[in-house]
């Protein structure tokens, strides 16, 4: 009797896999969902997303599941250049959801060609959807986007570089030049080392020119030495 039970089970499960599986064959996928994850400005945008979703030339929505590999469709969103990382996944109610996470631009080299530097030191090209607000870079090329990361990176976490540093400029010697937003003279950074205490002795220098009302006078402001801030003056 106990077996006769089991084998009853076992042809039950074996009937309601098969009746599950034919329905979700035939199912269609009936809605796109696109979710931006964390709060970033557009630089790829629903429209995009959704081209990039499009298989075998049909869209989505006509796609059965037993034809769309999740997978497939990851990779093809994670390779676009504007992309970090994508989540694509099905509902049991037919939707197929994609939630993506932009790459974040720090810096815009102003090359022949621009591209924009972002949060992990690659390079990305610029959008067509957005301009990011991000300090331009001058006389940089592709190859030397490794050697200035550590100083954008250094302007995008610091709160007082990042709300006044609007340029970098790099001399044919290898040495480093910010472009204040308010302030006309130059910060020499020099060689990308020892930033820490470089953008200490700015910020000191910065406090104290500030209460004496002088910071109108310099024309360079220097942190290439030592503990030391070398002023020329106008």
């Amino acid at each position: 009797m106990t077996y006769l039970k089991f084998s009853g089970l076992i042809v039950l499960i074996v009937v309601l896999f098969a009746f599950t599986s034919k329905r979700n064959k035939e199912r269609q996928i009936n809605e796109v969902l696109i979710e931006f994850v964390e709060e970033q400005d557009p630089y790829v945008n629903e429209a995009m997303v959704n081209k990039l979703l499009i298989q075998n030339q049909e869209r989505v929505t006509n796609v059965g599941k037993e034809i769309l590999v999740l997978n497939t469709v990851e990779q093809e969103l994670d390779s676009h250049k504007m992309i970090e990382h994508s989540d694509v996944y099905l509902t049991v109610n037919g939707e197929l959801r994609a939630l993506i996470k932009q790459r974040t631009p720090i810096a815009r080299v102003n090359a022949v060609t621009p591209f924009y530097v972002d949060i992990t030191g690659s390079t990305m090209p610029l959008s067509s959807s957005h301009s990011a607000h991000v300090p331009l870079v001058h006389n940089v090329s592709e190859r030397e986007v490794t050697e200035v990361f550590p100083l954008l990176k250094k302007i995008q976490k610091d709160k007082f570089l990042k709300k006044h540093v609007v340029g970098v400029y790099r001399n044919n010697k290898g040495h480093y030049e910010l472009e204040l937003r308010v302030y006309s003279f130059k910060v020499v950074i020099g060689e990308v080392e020892d930033l820490g205490s470089k953008v200490k002795n700015f910020k000191a220098f910065y406090q104290k020119a500030l209460r004496d009302k002088s910071l109108d006078k310099y024309k360079k402001v220097s942190l290439q030495f030592s503990n030391q801030v070398v002023c020329t003056i106008k």
